[in-house]
């Protein structure tokens, strides 16, 4: 929860009344990267700029001071995107100081502007302060030390013009404290990060001027810049942060020089939580709240003890990271010790945090939280803390819509937050709600309502104030919305626009981001049902393995799906029960209507058609029930196919006309190629068909399911459902043979299109 906390910033180190000295050691330090930035600053100052180039210019002035130090290649390059007429000079004023003498360098320094207020270079202003942190680190510096910072900025100068082979010897650039100590011999914590610094420089291929790793000892403003970046893009746009490797890797290099810096750890907490490591996440946390309150961070609404605020809510984000672990118990006693906290100090906002992980961590355990989240609600408002008013709202929505509530009911509510939202701006809020209607309208099988959501808040700009180039499309509503537009364009069969969705999703969220579950698992699915629908059964059986390790209760079903298919019905049933009790434990509605649908046709290959009639007026009743239109008109298909095989066609094309339309308004191309070849199997029985027999039949029923069979074609051409079309060529070849014998029979002048048509379709079963 990044919300528990006032500030990700780091303060300088008071306790108790004492101001100890500043864990960093020193502020800042002079090193040749500075002098590069010095330098452009110079220059930027000296010489006249066209508007345009100066606005980019300052807006890079930030991340060059406060970022890790670069190459002076790589620094080099980023001037000369903005300005280079600029770059020329700085690279110039670094040629005459590198190729030079000493007193080249001392006089840079000497010299080094401070304007009145009409440039950037100002006394207070942040270019202003830099310079004079730098003469000031300068200053202090001996004679040795300036002579081998002079060296060092020979060496890093000339490195960016070293051949290949002489790319070895830079480990000969080193700021070793023995030889040039950037700060006063008293600070004795500046000379032990001086000598624990790094002999050899960054790989140049891995450094952006924003996100770049850096080896060293940070500065104060290096260290709180860097933290606040990476914070900020975990949060807003984890694809453009450092990759967890490479993050912690430069978290476990701060926490060497710093080991009490209380950020750093909370952000090693929040990336162990990208690659769900339970351990290191709650090593992490742990460390955090122990420094916060070592540093007493924590002067306001601290409570009697003093140090309570950070007691409660540490428990209380133990509580929530069990919570997201699935360890409900242990979630459960940490929720209960920042609940008993939080009364002792009378911390009304802290108990609403626990409030609102109580009903959170009820409805994982599967048990009916709504009057725990109704109160949550009237609290928060009662306290205006709009957020959790609002995801309190969200969440009573999401109950009402696994408890059959009517949509015109949810869709008021989460209209009525949509206002709170937008007047006060919470935009991260709007993409929740959004991602969330757009799940709801698909769960009641409308998915042109839901298409429609996805595409509103796909296209909706965001509210949020854009930092470090960040476009908020990276958060999970927006991965939640794309993958339901990459199922419902795969449920129609255009497999080159699910194609490019989930590439977009690929790039969006990488493997190691922790959204990209949502995608591997939509990916899955859609090659599985592709599979099964083209007959490919061995290339959709290992697909299940999976789906499993993503959620194991899809890949069951999955698994009794393939099972059946394979004729392996005895095996299928097993699973299909287990399935069905774990849906009645947990309450899932949608899962155990499909069981049933299964089940059912499991009844039906064992020719029990009359057992499977109550299991599909229970599935019906349960649909209908919770509103479930899709699943609803699906359990039709199946009790029409049931009355047809029961011999009363008439009442079962009766039962089919009832469902038709929102199948074919709603429905997938699967089904309503399904739909039609049943209609027309139906018609036919209607019309008195029987092959090879002679009898009387209604030819104007007959046509109207030749119609039927061809409109079924189309869709299942869509998908290369080879099985149903080649049911549809055997049926077509018997209608069309029987209508060339009852033309001819009645003596009736007649070309051979008929008999054509019937070995056309009798040649297609064949291929």
């Amino acid at each position: 929860m990044a919300s528990v906390h006032e500030s990700l910033y780091f303060n300088p180190m008071m306790t108790n009344g004492v101001v100890h000295a500043n864990v960093f050691g020193i502020k800042d330090w002079v090193t040749p990267y500075k002098i590069s930035v010095l330098a452009l600053l110079y220059e930027m100052t000296a010489s006249k700029v066209s508007l345009p180039k100066r606005r980019r210019l300052n807006e890079l002035i930030l991340p060059l001071q406060q970022g890790p130090d670069l190459p002076f290649g790589q620094f080099v390059r980023t001037v000369e995107e903005c300005c280079p007429q600029t770059a020329s000079a700085v690279v110039l004023r670094l040629h005459e100081m590198a190729d030079g003498e000493l007193k080249d360098m001392e006089q840079f320094f000497s010299t080094l502007p401070f304007t009145a207020f009409d440039t950037e270079a100002y006394k207070t202003s942040v270019v202003g302060l830099f310079m004079r942190h730098m003469l000031l680190a300068y200053n202090k510096l001996s004679f040795s030390q300036v002579y081998k910072l002079y060296k060092s900025l020979q060496q890093y100068y000339h490195s960016h013009y070293a051949k290949p082979s002489d790319e070895t010897n830079l480990s000969a650039l080193n700021f070793d404290g023995s030889d040039m100590d950037l700060t006063s011999t008293e600070d004795t914590i500046g000379d032990r990060m001086d000598k624990e610094e790094p002999d050899t420089p960054l790989n140049e291929s891995e450094l952006r001027i924003d996100n770049a790793p850096s080896k060293g000892p940070l500065s104060q403003k290096q260290a709180e810049y860097f933290l606040a970046r990476q914070a900020y893009l975990l949060k807003n746009d984890e694809n453009k942060a450092l990759k967890p490797a490479a993050l912690q890797e430069e978290l476990n290099n701060m926490l060497k020089f710093n080991p009490d810096f209380a950020e750093a750890h909370y952000l090693n907490y929040l990336n162990s939580m990208r690659v769900q490591d339970i351990f290191l996440s709650a090593h992490s946390l742990l460390h955090y709240f122990d420094r916060l309150i070592l540093s007493g961070n924590e002067g306001k609404s601290n409570g009697d003890e003093g140090y309570g605020r950070s007691l409660r809510y540490a428990a209380l984000n133990l509580a929530s990271l069990h919570c997201r672990f699935g360890h409900y118990q242990q979630a459960d006693l940490a929720l209960q010790e920042a609940i008993r906290i939080a009364q002792e100090s009378n911390d009304h906002v802290c108990l609403q945090h626990c409030l609102s992980w109580l009903y959170t961590l009820e409805q994982m355990k599967g048990s009916d939280s709504t009057v725990l989240t109704e109160d949550s609600v009237k609290m928060a408002a009662h306290f205006c803390l709009r957020y959790l008013a609002s995801l309190g709202i969200q969440s009573l929505v999401q109950q009402g819509a696994t408890q059959g509530k009517t949509a015109h009911k949810l869709m008021d509510a989460l209209k009525d937050t949509d206002i709170l939202h937008w007047k006060h701006s919470l935009s991260e809020l709007i993409e929740i709600s959004l991602a969330q209607t757009t799940s709801i309208w698909r769960m009641y099988g409308k998915s042109t309502m839901s298409a429609q959501q996805a595409q509103l808040l796909l296209n909706m700009s965001s509210l949020e104030p854009v930092n470090f180039g960040v476009h908020q499309n990276n958060t999970e509503a927006f991965a939640v919305a794309l993958c339901h537009l990459a199922e419902l364009h795969a449920e129609q069969g255009l497999y080159s626009a699910v194609s490019e969705i989930l590439q977009h999703l690929k790039a969006q969220f990488p493997p190691h981001t922790q959204h990209a579950k949502l995608w591997m698992l939509c990916d899955l699915k859609i090659q599985f049902e592709r599979h099964m629908n083209e007959g490919k059964y061995h290339l959709a059986e290992p697909l299940i393995v999976s789906m499993s390790a993503l959620d194991k209760t899809q890949g069951l079903y999955r698994k009794a799906l393939v099972l059946k298919a394979l004729n392996r019905s005895t095996e299928a049933y097993n699973v299909l029960q287990r399935l069905q009790v774990h849906c009645e434990k947990t309450k899932c509605t949608e899962l155990a209507i499909r069981v049933m649908l299964s089940t059912a046709e499991l009844h039906w290959e064992s020719s029990g058609f009359s057992t499977a009639l109550p299991l599909l007026l229970q599935a019906l009743a349960l649909a209908r029930q919770h509103h479930l239109q899709s699943l609803a008109s699906e359990t039709i298909l199946h009790l029409a196919f049931t009355q047809l095989m029961l011999g009363v066609p008439e009442q079962a094309l009766s039962v089919l006309h009832e469902a038709i339309e929102p199948v074919l308004a709603h429905g997938s191309v699967m089904d309503k190629g399904r739909a039609l070849l049943l209609m027309a199997r139906c018609q036919m029985e209607v019309a008195g068909f029987k092959p090879n027999r002679q009898g009387q039949t209604d030819l104007n029923t007959l046509a109207l399911a030749v119609d039927t069979l061809d409109d079924a074609t189309t869709h299942f051409s869509k998908l290369n459902c080879a099985e149903r079309l080649r049911e549809i060529h055997y049926l077509q070849s018997q209608l069309y043979h029987h209508w060339d014998k009852r033309v001819s029979a009645t003596k009736v002048p007649c070309c051979s299109a008929c008999w054509i048509k019937s070995y056309k379709h009798l040649f297609h079963l064949f291929p």
